[in-house]
């Protein structure tokens, strides 16, 4: 069956750096789009950065523009959220999930999900 697994949360410093991965399975990276959201207690989940594994075309929310970077390794069946300048309003649990398009980071366009990591910013 369909798994997406993320790992690489932690605790980490504002301004440090951070890198997810999202390790797939029982689907071949390059067919699908891959994308990362984050939720808070008590908000919405919302969109981070999908990548389209196939062409290669990324998007960002503004949020993370500038300051993350999404990469796949379809070799490894892996999708990577690089995270710099990580600032007090990134801490949130973070998930992987697949697509079949990026779009405008719905998570409504969303179809498997991983369990998430949590990101934790703190001094």
């Amino acid at each position: 069956q369909v798994e997406l697994e993320e790992s690489g949360g932690g605790l980490v410093q504002p301004g440090g750096s951070l890198t997810l991965s999202c390790k797939v399975s029982e689907f071949i990276l390059g067919f699908y789009a891959v994308a990362w959201f984050r939720q808070v207690p008590g908000k919405e989940r919302e969109g981070v950065s999908c990548i389209n594994t196939g062409i290669g075309s990324k998007v960002y929310a503004d949020s993370a523009r500038g300051r993350f970077t999404i990469s796949s390794d379809n070799a490894k069946n892996t999708v990577y959220l690089q995270m710099n300048s990580l600032k007090p309003e990134d801490p949130a649990e973070y998930y992987c999930a697949r697509g079949n398009f990026c779009g405008r980071l719905s998570q409504n366009d969303m179809d498997y999900w991983g369990k998430g990591t949590l990101v934790t910013v703190s001094s």
